[in-house]
């Protein structure tokens, strides 16, 4: 009896002891609790606020967030500042048509221990900047219709033009080769025209003339078929100014940028000629061993590189370019043109993409324009973030800093801070004149329920409401503000951050595909009332009036 018992107890805890390994393996097996700050980052995540790119709006200033965005500029161009290899330093930032700030940093010459700082006004030279003024020529020659297109190609203005291409050549059915692709103007203009860098046997000082040129380039070589590689000319910008000049306005290229650019803008102190008078105002260039640099004459290639400017005339360059201060030069769809990335670079090219006659990149989500240069003993920027309308200028008399881009690295600063700045602006909201045609009650084919009506302040709110709806979006999300534009037009307004996706059951719904859609009324009925609206960029058509508020049954 003893030993039966003993044998009983040996099976019982043989099976005790598989359940428990069993509950361990199971327990191994089961998804591992994740730490607290995991978790709240995954629905930090998942819970994304929006506008991802908010609208520019009028701010009121001091804005904390903006002002300690820009004492890290001012505190990273000081610093950047050599007594030796980069002794000036001049910037500007622009919002809109606002100079938000400016810093000069230095010496104008570092070589002198009396030398004054530089100022707004100081004179550098701006070497490739230079070519934001054949472009302008070009697209202001385009819009008052002396150039009938863009993309005119080169041999409409120069007959005996000729280079050779053979990458541009393709065989035919009979096997014969045919040309396909041409130099044009705008592709001159965004370093895609295929032109080598300068002309055969050329520098920077070459002092030929037009038709020697053409001369040189009829049995040279295009490095690229025209429009499909970035490459970096001189050679297509001085050509084509040179072009523009003679053949199109009959007039020298330099007298025409003074008498249409320099002069309509008030950039009085930007131009080719460095006399001795310009001289006096400028920022001593150095070589990165500190000698100073020779105030060289570029000759041909002037249109490429030849100008100098200050950081006041090229911020009125900078509110131009981001269309806030016409004056004529050019309209805004122009601009806008003007503004359109051409092309995207292959990897071994320095930027993103090409434009006219941009070098365009990508940083924290939106496309950067960049006109940078150098010349001997000088380096030069200037740059927008169109969607925010922001503008950077930097001019620096001395070597760049080879181990941190200042543009990259200011934006890194600016950007963020006017995303909070516009988020965290008050939005104005305009009430329609009259408020009665349009309030009431909606429908989308008896599916989706819809009552506007208006607030203490007139504005317009859409309410979205039915079986469908109710108790299932909350509520905060479920009433859409709506500004007047014009007759019978609204903007949808969300005043407040939202979560770029609304997270509800097993589905999601965007919000911020709603957030800015335009609401288009149908034209008043004989009761003055608007019979119906649609939602164009919603896909939403025919959302009809109805005379009451639905009954739904429970």
């Amino acid at each position: 009896m003893k030993l039966k018992w003993t044998n009983l107890g040996i099976i019982f805890f043989f099976i005790l002891s598989l359940i428990m390994t069993g509950c361990f393996i199971w327990q191994y097996r089961l998804p591992k609790a994740k730490p607290v700050a995991e978790i709240k980052i995954e629905e930090l995540y998942e819970e994304k606020l929006c506008p991802r790119f908010p609208e520019p709006v009028p701010l009121k200033h001091p804005i904390p967030v903006l002002m300690d965005a820009l004492e890290k500029v001012d505190s990273l161009l000081r610093t950047s500042i050599d007594v030796k290899t980069l002794p000036a330093i001049s910037c500007i930032v622009i919002y809109n048509d606002s100079v938000l700030w400016n810093g000069n940093f230095g010496r104008r010459n570092g070589s002198d221990p009396k030398s004054s700082p530089p100022n707004e006004y100081t004179v550098y030279r701006i070497a490739t900047l230079s070519k934001l003024f054949p472009t302008l020529m070009l697209y202001k020659l385009w819009e008052d219709g002396e150039v009938s297109s863009l993309d005119d190609p080169i041999e409409k203005f120069v007959k005996n033009f000729t280079i050779k291409n053979p990458l541009g050549k393709a065989f035919t059915r009979n096997r014969k080769k045919q040309s396909l692709s041409s130099i044009t103007l705008r592709r001159m203009a965004s370093h895609l025209s295929g032109l080598p860098r300068q002309l055969r046997g050329t520098s920077l000082l070459w002092k030929g003339q037009i038709h020697e040129a053409i001369d040189l380039l009829q049995d040279d070589i295009l490095v690229a078929d025209p429009g499909t590689k970035c490459h970096y000319s001189n050679l297509a910008f001085s050509l084509l100014a040179h072009i523009m000049a003679d053949k199109v306005t009959g007039t020298d290229y330099e007298s025409w940028v003074s008498k249409n650019i320099l002069q309509p803008l008030g950039m009085e102190d930007t131009g080719f000629d460095i006399t001795a008078e310009i001289e006096r105002k400028m920022a001593v260039g150095v070589y990165p061993s500190g000698q100073p640099t020779p105030l060289y004459d570029l000759g041909w290639y002037r249109p490429s590189g030849q100008m100098y400017s200050t950081t006041a005339d090229m911020a009125k360059m900078t509110i131009v370019l981001l269309g806030a201060y016409n004056h004529g030069l050019l309209r805004v769809d122009t601009l806008k043109t003007m503004l359109t990335p051409m092309f995207h670079c292959d990897t071994s090219y320095f930027s993103n993409q090409t434009g006219t006659p941009w070098e365009v990149y990508e940083q924290l989500e939106y496309e950067i324009f960049r006109k940078d240069g150098d010349l001997d003993g000088y380096s030069a920027v200037l740059s927008l973030v169109p969607h925010l309308k922001l503008g950077l200028v930097i001019l620096m008399a001395g070597t760049k800093p080879a181990d941190e881009d200042l543009v990259t690295k200011s934006y890194s600063y600016l950007i963020p801070a006017m995303e909070r700045a516009f988020r965290d602006a008050p939005h104005v909201l305009v009430p329609p004149p009259d408020p009665a045609p349009y309030i009431g009650f909606f429908t989308y084919s008896n599916m989706t329920f819809y009552e506007i009506k208006t607030g203490s302040d007139g504005v317009l709110s859409l309410q979205q409401f039915g079986p469908t709806v109710d108790g299932m979006i909350p509520l905060e999300y479920n009433i859409w503000r709506l500004s007047y534009l014009e007759e019978r037009v609204f903007k949808v307004v969300f005043e407040k951050e939202y979560p770029c996706q609304l997270r509800i059951r097993n589905t999601s719904i965007s919000v911020e595909s709603q957030d800015r859609q335009l609401f288009n009324f149908y034209m008043f009925n004989e009761n003055g009332l608007a019979t119906g609206f649609d939602v164009p960029g919603l896909n939403t058509y025919n959302v009809m009036r109805i005379s009451r508020r639905p009954i739904f049954p429970n």
